[in-house]
């Protein structure tokens, strides 16, 4: 199982939050609320966000390490989209323990 974190400076985070939840419960069984989130992909797969004054923390977990960067790649185009408006710095970093 392999964990990446990747921490994106917006004042938008709750609204990104709530956008990217909305958007993939068309397909999963996603919970979210306005603060926090959860993605299950698959089991094996799966997106946590938290939304922090200032920040949105994405959390990926992914069963299989060859497809971590394939994720990251899904979960960070579909953000960007949702964030057309602004620049958002998306860097994932392996391993690390989310908010």
């Amino acid at each position: 199982m392999a964990t990446s974190v990747s921490t994106v400076k917006t004042d938008h985070a709750n609204r990104y939050l709530q956008q990217l939840c909305k958007h993939w419960s068309h397909r999963f069984s996603v919970e979210f609320d306005a603060t926090a989130g959860k993605v299950p992909f698959s089991p094996e797969n799966s997106l946590d966000l938290v939304a922090e004054p200032g920040v949105l923390v994405m959390t990926l977990t992914v069963e299989k390490p060859e497809d971590v960067e394939r994720m990251q790649n899904v979960v960070a185009d579909h953000l960007k989209r949702f964030a057309f408006r602004e620049e958002l710095d998306i860097a994932w970093i392996a391993g690390a323990a989310g908010i």
